[in-house]
């Protein structure tokens, strides 16, 4: 089985990548950016029709906190349509047996009822501030819900919540708010800050889940659902999420803990939340079969103990 994983260097891919590494009978296939250009029509088709695989993973995207979505809109939205455009119907085009795309929980109204079904989406307004990357995401989705529908290809698409772990970002304006938090309390503890500014009340509250769980995940539903399965339930996408919310406010200390920074954590009230609150409900996962296993004061350790070790390599 030829299986190609599409942005392996990022945190998503790396991690799926390692999971597939333990099984038998398949060909991994990567490609660094000099090697593929994914924002190249031609030269991903040319790449597909030389290898026809069997299993295509599309974790390539530009990614970034609310500063970056927000500050970038033009480069979000233009670069994430044009990656997953070139995949899909290369996908199309070279009979690839099956798709999996990967989205983002930012895909669901900013205030959509909690916790957070499949049938919500595109049911009211988005987030403005990430709304040109969860527009191209919406449209990856509806493209492989079209491609099946026309084509019967099996493409689907699966909707992570906010997710962190080895290989994330951790640059402090343009990382997402975990891995940002964790690198600015890193540098506060070395440098003996005296306190340490965080946007908003803390009161906004997120689920979030180690890399290696939502990885599981994707190779459940690999194995576990088909296309015609997923839209028989007349829903385009299924969620992927670890049950447990995390207010700002308490993963601030968390990560303070887990950094040994002992100084003041302060809240800016004249600075935005965001959305609220974003859980996701994750029935359909569960009835697969999943559970997630890593509580969030290990996933930190972890996390802080890759960026502890690999702080030479990050681009902050």
């Amino acid at each position: 089985m030829k299986i190609f994983i599409a942005g392996h260097k990022g945190m998503v891919g790396s991690s799926i990548l390692n999971k597939f590494r333990n099984k038998q009978n398949i060909q991994l296939f990567t490609s660094h950016r000099d090697q593929l250009d994914l924002l190249n029509q031609k030269d991903v088709l040319n790449y597909f029709e030389k290898n026809k695989f069997d299993l295509v993973v599309d974790c390539a995207a530009k990614v970034g906190g609310i500063h970056s979505n927000n500050k970038y809109r033009a480069d979000f939205i233009y670069e994430n349509l044009q990656i997953q455009n070139n995949l899909i119907h290369a996908s199309y085009l070279t009979n690839v047996g099956k798709f999996l795309f990967l989205g983002s929980s930012c895909i669901y109204p900013k205030f959509a009822d909690q916790p957070i079904k499949e049938e919500y989406l595109l049911t009211s307004p988005l987030e403005y501030t990430n709304e040109p990357y969860a527009v191209a995401k919406i449209s990856g989705i509806k493209m492989c819900e079209s491609y099946y529908k026309q084509y019967g290809c099996n493409f689907i698409s699966v909707m992570p919540t906010n997710l962190y772990g080895p290989n994330d970002n951790f640059h402090p304006q343009n990382s997402h708010v975990l891995p940002g938090l964790m690198h600015r309390f890193h540098l506060a503890k070395i440098n003996n800050t005296p306190s340490v500014e965080i946007w908003g009340t803390g009161k906004a509250k997120r689920e979030f889940m180690y890399i290696d769980d939502m990885a599981d995940a994707v190779l459940l539903i690999i194995e576990k659902l088909e296309a015609k399965d997923l839209y028989a339930q007349n829903i385009s996408q299924i969620n992927i999420g670890s049950g447990e919310e995390t207010s700002i406010y308490d993963l601030a200390y968390k990560i303070a803990q887990v950094t040994g920074y002992t100084g003041e954590i302060k809240f800016d009230l004249t600075k935005p939340d965001g959305t609220l609150r974003k859980l996701l409900d994750c029935t359909r996962l569960k009835n697969l079969g999943y559970t997630a296993k890593i509580k969030i004061e290990d996933g930190l350790k972890d996390t802080y103990n890759w960026y502890l070790n690999n702080q030479d390599k990050l681009k902050i």
